[in-house]
């Protein structure tokens, strides 16, 4: 299962290398990754695959989101299908 995850927030040193080293720690590979710095903010989209976690969807949400608020950005994750979906035209 594939998910989009997204990260924003004022650019700093160890944001990909915090959020890595979480997804790496729950064996969620990432398949494909983007990321620019855009007039100071981060900016980053992962595309990862969950099948091979022990860790529901739902759960590694809820952790990623109280992982970004400590690190001070934002932190999205959403289910590939319903990023396709709404990407749609």
């Amino acid at each position: 299962m594939n998910a989009i995850i997204t990260v924003v927030g004022g650019d700093r040193v160890g944001i990909i290398a915090r959020v890595s080293a979480f997804l790496a720690e729950r064996n969620v590979n990432i398949e494909d990754i983007s990321q620019t710095v855009l007039s100071g903010n981060f900016v980053m989209m992962m595309m990862v695959d969950l099948s091979g976690s022990s860790s529901a969807l739902e759960s590694v949400k809820k952790e990623l989101a109280e992982l970004g608020t400590a690190m001070n950005v934002s932190i999205s994750v959403m289910h590939e299908k319903v990023f396709s979906a709404m990407h749609r035209i």
